[in-house]
């Protein structure tokens, strides 16, 4: 248990520091300026990255849990 915490923390730290960068930011990488339109896409792809981390942290806990309790 002391590994799932240890990356779901992991993970709090990782996606609040890039909603922080895409929030914050005026230009990306490529030079092109962010417009409110482009940080929300930004967000939407950021968010469904989250999903799929999350779900994955819950499968993990589940199977962990399921195999302390045998």
């Amino acid at each position: 248990m002391k590994i799932w915490w240890a990356t779901s923390v992991f993970w709090v730290i990782f996606f609040t520091g890039a909603s922080v960068v895409i929030g914050v930011r005026n230009v990306d990488g490529a030079g092109v300026v962010q417009t409110p339109e482009l940080k929300m896409l930004a967000y939407i792809i950021l968010g469904g990255f989250f999903v799929v981390v999350l779900v994955g942290q819950l499968l993990f806990l589940y199977f962990a849990r399921k195999r302390k309790a045998v």
